[in-house]
């Protein structure tokens, strides 16, 4: 089968990726290059910005696909080109959305694709609501042959998994286990959280590639195991060979005092207790199973990340707003006692 993404080099494509080029696909990858130099060989690439309508209507002239699937698509601006470029040019179109876009906060823990759609704590997750829309309407009116996907928090080698960070991800956080200072778990650390590595998505994923019964279907794909945001932390902090000092700051307490936009990930999306059931997938991918359980996969990222310094990005900002977090909770319960 012939195959193009549009993207292909990020934390959840880049596992589809090697995983399609061992089993012999015919693979195409559309972005700008920046990160192509990992890519395993037999890959064939499209050098473009996508947003480059002109030359990217060029490049696939001559050019079909059995399927294409856009990871780099964030507003409904974004599907629109993609229809005028593929329409007619592809047996299925798979879009990526967000498991963020289900009901927020959601009225039952469980979430089913049939959870409804609505976060009003987060621009993001309305925008991928919109993209979905718009993809939808041309599949009825139109007979674009779309699926969508909807990943939750889908995890790789490269980045450690974990709540509220600050711009450069999550290493800080992890840089704070490893000199024994203590760091923020959002909450009292109990809500229920899953989190998927990425190779468990890319089995997913490529069951859905080419199949029929997943035209103009939204499916998610994640794990089945869930953990609490406490059992989380603990496993980065065994992965790391540290002893976890938590502080415990509840999400509403975080946001009114970040700097940053921490209402949408944390009040629109990690706050909140999920579950996903994947019976939709599973009835779609008959084999499918998650196997990478979570302290299993982190001992892996966490290896990884001290051996490639490259990955230990640091953020003394985020440090610093951490220390004067905690130092604020620790005045108040002084004050308090007094």
């Amino acid at each position: 089968m012939k195959v193009l993404f549009i993207g292909g080099t990020g934390t959840i494509s880049s596992a589809i990726t090697r995983l399609l080029t061992n089993q012999g696909w015919d693979l195409y990858l559309l972005n700008r290059g920046h990160r192509n130099e990992s890519l395993p060989t037999g890959v064939n690439i499209l050098q473009a910005d996508i947003n480059d309508e002109a030359r990217v209507s060029q490049l696939i002239q001559d050019l079909d696909f059995d399927v294409v699937a856009d990871f780099i698509a964030f507003h409904p601006t974004h599907l629109e080109r993609d229809y005028r470029l593929f329409q007619g040019k592809t047996k299925q179109f798979i879009f990526i959305s967000s498991a963020s876009a289900y009901q927020t906060p959601p009225a039952d823990y469980l979430i089913t694709e049939s959870t409804p759609l609505a976060n009003p704590y987060w621009e993001y997750s309305r925008n991928k609501i919109a993209c979905e829309e718009f993809l939808m309407t041309q599949y009825r009116n139109s007979d674009f042959p779309i699926t969508i996907v909807r990943p939750s928090h889908t995890y790789d080698e490269r980045s450690i998994p974990l709540g509220a960070h600050g711009k450069n991800g999550s290493w800080q956080i992890a840089k704070r286990m490893l000199e024994g200072k203590p760091v923020i778990i959002h909450g009292d650390g109990t809500s229920l959280w899953t989190l998927t590595h990425n190779s468990d998505f890319a089995k997913g994923f490529i069951g859905l590639m080419g199949n029929v019964h997943a035209i103009g279907e939204s499916v998610h794909i994640t794990s089945d195991e869930t953990l609490t945001w406490n059992q989380i932390y603990q496993a980065v902090a065994d992965a790391l060979g540290v002893k976890l000092q938590a502080i415990h700051v509840s999400s509403e307490f975080l946001v009114a005092c970040c700097k940053d936009d921490m209402k949408g990930p944390l009040l629109g999306d990690k706050s909140n207790s999920v579950v996903f059931d994947n019976s939709k997938l599973k009835r779609l991918v008959p084999d499918f199973v998650a196997t990478t359980r979570f302290d299993q996969g982190v001992k892996q990222t966490v290896k990884y990340i001290l051996e490639h310094p490259e990955y230990q990005k640091e953020d003394k900002d985020f440090d610093i707003w951490c220390d004067k977090v905690i130092e604020a909770l620790n005045q108040a319960l002084v004050s308090m006692r007094e």
